[in-house]
Order: structure tokens, then C-alpha cells, then sequence
């Protein structure tokens, strides 16, 4: 794996497989190398540019950064119908403090759930929020 990256010009494939390494490297969530992911997201944007790697960078940048950077970049995109894009935005919000708005974008995301199981978590997330 580490050899593809080293090649003169890594594709596409090869820095999705490079971000996949670094999250299995990582024994938590907390020991993930996240600025290292951004920056090969930041390749891969200008290799294979596009909506859902704009939102999985975003996602990259709320760990280095915290969730309004995040949310700021993924205000720019335009997947009002791709259901990660909504429960993505709804746990920015949350981690905002933004209930209100987390659970809005928690019910969407259930909506267009392509599971049962997906659509309850979504829901019990909504759920767990208080609002004030």
C-alpha cells in the first residue's frame, strides 16, 4: 500500500486506498490521523473532484478543526437528496449545540435511509437530542 503512494503519481485509487490505511491504523476513533487524511483528501479532490469527497473531506476537517468548520464546507454542497450529506450535517449541528436543527436534519437523513436499521438509529438519534 505505502509503495503505491510512494510512485511518482498516486491515482485516484491508490489515495482512497491510503485514507482506508490510515483509518485502520488508527486502534480508535480518537488515534485516527485526521489532519493526514485531510491532506490526501485534498489530493484526491484535485484528482477526482466531486460532492461526496468534498463531504468526507469536510468530515476530515471537523476532526482537525471542530464541526463549524465542517459545517461551513458542507454548506457549499449540493446533496440535499444524499442521506449521509443530511445525517452528516445533523452531527455537526449536534455537536454545536444546534438541537433544533440537528434533529431536522436527522429526520431527512432517516427519510431517505436505504435501510430499516439505518432509518431507526437516524431516528433515535433525533430522539436523544434536548431541545430548549
Amino acid at each position: 500500500m505505502r509503495a503505491c503512494i510512494q510512485r511518482d503519481r498516486p491515482g485516484p485509487y491508490q489515495i482512497q486506498a491510503a485514507i482506508n490505511a490510515v483509518h485502520a491504523d488508527a486502534d480508535t476513533l480518537d488515534a485516527t490521523d485526521w489532519t493526514q487524511i485531510v491532506t490526501l483528501y485534498d489530493q484526491l479532490m484535485t484528482l477526482a473532484p466531486g460532492p461526496v469527497v468534498a463531504l468526507n473531506r469536510a468530515i476530515a476537517v471537523a476532526e482537525v478543526d471542530g464541526p463549524a468548520a465542517g459545517l461551513s464546507l458542507i454548506g457549499q454542497l449540493d446533496l440535499d437528496g444524499y442521506h449521509p450529506f443530511h445525517a452528516t450535517r445533523a452531527d455537526l449541528l449536534r455537536r454545536l449545540g444546534r438541537n433544533a436543527e440537528a434533529r431536522v436534519d436527522y429526520h431527512r437523513a432517516a427519510d431517505g435511509a436505504p435501510t430499516a436499521a439505518t432509518r431507526e438509529l437516524l431516528v433515535r438519534q433525533a430522539a436523544r437530542l434536548h431541545i430548549d
